[in-house]
């Protein structure tokens, strides 16, 4: 790079300065050449009409003298010329011998009254001359100063110029090759700072030598280092910090490129598959598990967070997979081992099924025996009171049970539904006609307000129950008089059932938690009214067994909507 540099700032100096030497020679000659047949022209003017006046004067005979005498006197030639054109007399030439010079330009200036002057060489002796003509009575005389003195002069103007062009050019090249090692050098410092740079070693520094601009730009460069060490320390930093953390986290990690191929993995990843962890390893040879590769095929690809439930990376254990995609490509995801929740799961269900299904048997017997004893006390009433509390709790602990056992089948998977094609219209009219009395009873009223004949699959028993607890769920809340409006409307994957009432709605707080087993809004209406607590979470349980949702929407003082959807029937 330095002789690059130096040989064509050398380059440039040169042609610069042998530019500006002949743009020196050609303008100084011109302009002198210029100047001095200015002042010829001048002289041999202020000569030709001196002559003029001799010889307006003189006689025939004396002309060639008196021509002779005005060109030693001026240094130039002197002819006289008749109004025809016919040479009268000359100073260096025979006047006889000459040719006419009616066509001359300065002779038919000074004919016209005019002081003629042209510039060209001589047809009689073949010399360049310049020629001045001035008008006489009889004709015109002429002036003529030989060119080639000028030319003489001019070629010795042009070799001095070109002598001293020379010396001046050895010693601006020599200047310039200073400046040109001294440049160089300097750039040759910022190129290998730059490389150092380049190759990673932030710590290289430059300083500068003097303040022009190449100076400044190495205090840029050096600067710029300096921030982009500061800036790598701190990302440097900062990933320690977030391997430490992702390191020290239960969960495993794993990041895999746009290219399939591992990227980066957390001591959890490693710890799973400790022999296939291997950086910049396929993924597929990493984690041999479709739905995990799924998943993050899917991130990857939609650009969207993608979940699953994958079973076979450790034999014998299961994982929650959430894969989201990378802004630069690729994905990362999360492994949550949920062997020992499921584990825990499925003992708590266990418990309470064996619970619940112990309990069924005496609550049995004491609501039986309850119930004899009340139809065999009829004048004690303090007694009678007390049975119908027994009566009373017993039936709920029943009712609590029952639905226990239910959640507990439901959840577990060991209650199969069978989903038929099935309209919208029968499920409501299911759910009406099973509700009708009662909700009348409460001095309430149940209408259907929409309804659709596209089928759905459902099992009409199970949806029966989704009905039935969405509906108990808005008689304890609509209030005497109020409607409780059932329908149904096309979605974009199915149908959506819903059941409105027109109560004092939920807080928008609880909204989330509704189809939490056990929550209740109101904790004092839902023991009044004899409420387990479960049968939101069982509504919900059963519709995602028919690969639906349900949700939730109120607005306070002004009624809630609970909706569900199920899927359109398959066509055979």
């Amino acid at each position: 790079m330095r002789n690059r540099i130096f040989f064509k700032m050398l380059a440039a100096a040169g042609i610069v300065v042998v530019i500006a030497a002949i743009t020196m020679d050609v303008t100084i000659r011109r302009v002198w050449e210029s100047s001095l047949r200015d002042e010829i022209q001048r002289g041999l003017t202020a000569r030709a009409r001196l002559f003029a006046d001799r010889v307006e004067i003189a006689h025939q005979e004396s002309l060639q003298d008196i021509t002779s005498q005005e060109a030693l006197a001026a240094g130039a030639r002197a002819t006289v010329i008749d109004p025809t054109g016919q040479v009268l007399a000359d100073s260096e030439a025979d006047a006889k011998s000459m040719e006419n010079h009616r066509g001359r330009k300065e002779f038919m200036a000074a004919l016209a009254g005019n002081i003629g002057v042209d510039e060209r060489r001589s047809h009689t002796i073949g010399v360049p001359y310049l020629y001045v003509a001035v008008p006489v009575s009889g004709g015109a005389v002429r002036m003529a100063y030989q060119l080639s003195d000028v030319e003489a002069a001019s070629q010795r103007i042009h070799r001095a110029l070109l002598l001293g062009s020379l010396i001046a050019f050895v010693i601006i090249m020599l200047l310039a090759a200073l400046a040109a090692h001294y440049t160089a050098r300097r750039l040759q410092r910022i190129l290998r700072f730059a490389e150092r740079v380049s190759a990673g070693d932030l710590t290289a520094r430059i300083s500068a030598t003097s303040l022009d601009e190449i100076g400044q730009v190495a205090t840029a460069l050096d600067k710029t280092a300096r921030r982009v060490e500061e800036s790598f320390l701190a990302v440097q930093t900062s990933q320690r910090q977030l391997e430490t953390l992702l390191n020290s986290m239960q969960v495993a990690v794993i990041a895999v490129g746009s290219d399939g191929r591992v990227q980066w993995a957390n001591r959890g990843m490693e710890r799973l598959v400790p022999q296939r962890t291997r950086l910049n390893a396929p993924v597929v040879e990493t984690v041999r598990d479709p739905q995990f590769l799924a998943a993050v095929r899917d991130a990857t690809e939609g650009k969207k967070i993608a979940s699953a439930r994958a079973g076979s990376i450790v034999p014998g254990r299961s994982f929650d997979v959430t894969a989201a995609p990378l802004p630069g490509g690729g994905a990362v995801a999360v492994l949550r081992d949920l062997t020992e929740t499921e584990r825990v799961e499925k003992t708590r269900r266990d418990f309470i099924a064996n619970v619940s299904h112990e309990l069924r048997t005496p609550l049995t017997s004491i609501q039986g025996y309850t119930e004899t004893l009340l139809d065999s006390t009829s004048e004690n009433g303090h007694v009678r009171e007390f049975l119908e509390i027994v009566r009373k709790n017993a039936a709920r602990m029943s009712r609590l049970t029952e639905d226990l056992l239910t959640l507990a089948r439901v959840e577990s998977g060991e209650q199969r539904f069978d989903p038929q094609p099935t309209t919208p219209a029968e499920l409501l009219s299911d759910a009406e006609e099973s509700f009708r009395e009662v909700v009348r009873g409460q001095g309430m009223e149940l209408i259907i307000e929409a309804s659709l004949d596209t089928p759905v699959n459902a099992d009409r028993e199970a949806i029966h129950q989704v009905f039935s607890n969405l509906i108990e769920n808005a008689m304890k809340y609509a209030g005497s008089g109020k409607r409780i409006l059932l329908g149904a409307r096309s979605v974009e994957r199915g149908v959506e059932f819903y059941v409105r009432d027109f109560g004092p709605g939920i807080p928008s707080e609880h909204l989330p938690r509704l189809f939490e087993r056990f929550y209740r809004v109101d904790k004092a209406r839902s023991r009044e009214s004899g409420g387990t607590g479960l049968g939101l979470a069982i509504a919900k349980h059963i519709v995602f067994a028919h690969s639906g949702v349900i949700r939730a929407e109120s607005e306070l003082n002004h009624g809630s909507e609970f909706s569900f959807t199920l899927p359109f029937a398959k066509e055979s």
